[in-house]
């Protein structure tokens, strides 16, 4: 939900992209509640992070949980921010609870993107 947030929010000279710890799937309830506010998400990947990748970035934001603590250690040249937000995909209940969670995150993610 962050790499197509940002790339809806953020000037298009912006060069956004997931990475992670692990690659992931995209889950539906993402797809989801990102196509409510008219962003497909559906073809996006993400990209395992090593110190290779990170060489390249200028700023690295961490969502949820453990990630910032997780995630490979940073150039001193690179910018990091991390935004504890809740991890969506553990979210339990009902569809219509979980999505509500969905829901409540993009727009977290969106709030904080947008103070970039």
């Amino acid at each position: 939900m962050a790499e197509g947030l940002a790339r809806n929010i953020l000037d298009p000279s912006w060069h956004v992209a997931s990475a992670g710890i692990e690659a992931h799937g995209l889950n539906p309830l993402a797809v989801q509640v990102m196509a409510e506010i008219g962003i497909d998400i559906s073809q996006q990947t993400s990209t395992v992070i090593d110190l290779g990748y990170l060489r390249q970035c200028d700023l690295v934001v961490t969502l949820c949980g453990d990630a910032r603590d997780r995630c490979p250690v940073t150039p001193a040249t690179v910018k990091r921010i991390h935004w504890p937000l809740a991890d969506p995909a553990q979210a339990t209940g009902s569809v219509a609870e979980r999505l509500l969670i969905f829901r409540q995150v993009r727009d977290e993610i969106a709030r904080h993107i947008k103070e970039i």
